[in-house]
Formats: structure tokens, sequence, C-alpha cells
């Protein structure tokens, strides 16, 4: 581009302030990579073909109980392979600061709904067989150095003992592992507790589970098995709500508020900021550059290509900053994943949000770049030289 040196030498004349404009703009399509791809992730529709585990609910709240009793009528549907069910324990160990999910789970099925969760044959047995056991992920373990066969104190903070008491305390009867890309809710950062004995020593809620977790035998049949299960329990005490374990695991989420419009809220007040700071770049680069640009009429540039100059070198600093802040946060998103998904199940960077940074960069270019072109384009030469 024959052009290309006159706009390069107007990016260098003041090389720290276009620097951190650029700097500032990476920040910024950084923040925009990874908010933006959480936000669509939770503003997309259910996608009922994606998971082969459906999670059935209270259509009233995710805090209601179900009945136990719901199981067998569940695990009556065609096209049901497995079924088990879970409950939100809570609790401390040791201190509030040490937080990990734990869930009373029942021991005979919780395995077969979640294969990727490997556990030796011994220690499936003896969660089954151990009426206080507890099995944990390798990285908690790993974690609190805790070894098979330690007993582990809970401090109860919503589930006490009959006994008016708050201390549970399980035996750690297995560690086990999460196969590579198995996408499993809350992967090795949690733990397991023998329903039997949640159920049985429990002050009150017996019968009822927080949620059941449906695994299916084809895909293609989940939104069918959905409607199926809903329709059953219809206009009962307990309705129900059923979607993908994807869908339950944000709608967990965002019970601190709308995700999808915090992530996009935040993105609005960032842009609106680069907006200012990178037209306020622009306006001192034309400014401080009249005699230059009278020179350059002068000698026979036109006025269209002086509105290209300067139109360019703002395209040139906004993309430069969109392109290193798309590459961070791809790779800053990459290294977060495995912590996200134990919270909010499996979030993937959206490449479509690349063709987003571009349109946005591009506009941003152009919001804060024309004014200053044009007033560079109808710059009288006689008035410029007369200021200068």
């Amino acid at each position: 581009m024959k052009y290309w040196t006159v706009i390069s030498a107007g990016l260098q004349r003041k090389i720290w302030r276009t620097g951190l404009t650029i700097a500032s703009l990476t920040v910024a399509f950084m923040l925009f990579g990874m908010l933006r791809s959480v936000a669509v992730a939770f503003t997309g529709d259910v996608d009922f073909s994606g998971d082969d585990r459906l999670i059935v609910m209270s259509k009233l709240s995710f805090t209601d109980p179900l009945p136990l009793s719901y199981r067998e009528r569940i695990r009556s549907i065609e096209g049901v392979e497995h079924i088990a069910h879970r409950e939100w324990f809570g609790g401390t160990y040791i201190d509030r600061s040490n937080f990990f999910p734990k869930w009373p789970v029942p021991a005979e099925d919780w395995f077969e709904v979640y294969p990727q969760f490997n556990l030796t044959e011994q220690e499936k047995r003896d969660f089954i067989n151990t009426r206080t056991g507890i099995v944990v992920g390798k990285s908690l373990a790993e974690k609190y150095n805790w070894k098979v066969g330690q007993k582990i104190p809970i401090i109860g903070d919503i589930w006490v003992k009959e006994d008016l008491s708050n201390l549970w305390v399980f035996d750690l009867v297995g560690i086990f592992t999460e196969s590579e890309d198995s996408g499993a809710y809350g992967g090795e950062d949690q733990a397991f507790i023998n329903h039997s004995y949640f159920e049985e020593a429990r002050a009150y809620g017996k019968g009822t589970v927080g949620n059941y977790v449906v695994k299916v035998k084809n895909k293609e049949d989940n939104e069918r098995i959905a409607k199926e299960i809903d329709k059953m329990f219809v206009n009962s005490i307990n309705e129900t709500k059923t979607s993908t374990e994807a869908a339950f695991s944000k709608m967990f989420a965002e019970q601190v508020g709308d995700i999808g419009f915090i992530m996009n809220s935040i993105l609005a007040a960032t842009f609106f900021t680069m907006l200012l700071v990178t037209g306020n770049t622009m306006s001192q680069a034309v400014r401080e550059r009249t005699s230059e640009f009278a020179v350059f009429k002068t000698i026979g540039y036109s006025d269209k290509i002086i509105l290209s100059l300067v139109l360019c070198e703002s395209v040139v600093i906004c993309t430069t900053g969109m392109l290193l802040g798309i590459l961070l946060s791809y790779i800053v998103f990459f290294g977060l994943s495995s912590d996200l998904s134990a919270f909010v199940g499996d979030i993937t960077f959206q490449y479509s949000v690349i063709l987003w940074a571009l349109v946005a960069s591009i506009l941003m270019a152009i919001i804060t770049g024309l004014p200053p072109a044009i007033g560079a384009m109808r710059l009288k030469v006689v008035d410029a030289l007369r200021k200068d």
C-alpha cells in the first residue's frame, strides 16, 4: 500500500500514546472475548440434542425438593437408561473458605449415571456398603491432603441431624478421577456422600431429593423424554421442569442474577469508555499535525485521501487492539474453563465472538476516526499555516 509510510509515520509520531491506546483496547477486547462467550452461553436456546443427561427439578424453583417416590416412575419411561438423584448439602470443612460442592447421592446408581467419574470396583463397593461413606475428587483430595480411610468432619449449615447436632463425620472410602474432556458437571473438585446415611440421619426433609439426574439411551430422545416426565407430574403438588444438564448448570449460576445481562452491561460500559479514549487519541493526533496536512494538500493530496489516511490510522489502532485482545481472551478462557465448569458446566470460547469483535473494532474506528478525519479533510491550507 503506497500510503502505508504516511500512516505508519502518523502512528509513530507519539509512540507512547499510540501504544497505550492499543493496550487499552487490548484489555477491552480481551474482556469482550471472555464475557461475550459467557453471555452467548447463558442467553442461547436449550439444545436438547447436546446432552445424554437430563435434570428433573421442581417447576417452582431448583431449591424446592421433589418426592423420592418419583424415581421409579421416571425410570419406567421408555428411553431412560439410568436415574440417580442428589441434594445440595452445603456445610463447612474446618473453615468457611474451604468451599467445595457436597452432594448426597445414591451410591448404587451415581457412577452409572456418571461413568466418566472413575473409581475402582473395590471403592464402589465400599461406598455402597459404608453407611457414612464419602468419595471425593482427586484434585480435592490433593488440596487437603486426604487419604482413603480418613474421617472427614463437616459442619452442617443447612442440614442438622435428628439429635439437632450439626457435626457430620464421614469416612473417606474412595478418590475418583475424571476422564479427560468428559465435560462432567463439577469435575474433581466435589464430594459425594452416601445418601442412605444422609436420609436416615437428617432431622427433616426425609423422603425428598433436590433433583433427579436421568441418563438417556439415545440423545435424540431427550426432548421427548423431557416432555413425558413433565407431563407425568403436571397438576400434581410437585410439578417438574426437565432440562439438559448444561441448561441446569447455567440456571444454577444465574441465582446471583441475569448473567447474560450482567456480562453485556459490563461490555457496554467498557466500550463506551474506550470510544472516549480512542476518540481523544485521534483528535489530538489530528490537531498536532495541522501543518502536516496543510503541506500534504499543498503538494497535491486530495481531501478524500486526507480523510482516508486519518481513518486508516484509526482502523489500524482499533484492529490491532482487537486482534491482541481476542488472542489473549482465548488463552485466558482456555485456562479458566476447568474452573468455570465446576460451577456452570461446560462453557467454551465462542468463535462467533471473533466476527463480532471485528465488526465492533471497525465501527469503533469509524466512530472515533470520522470526526477528526472530516476536520482534516475540510482544513484550509491558509488557515492551517496561519495557526502554525
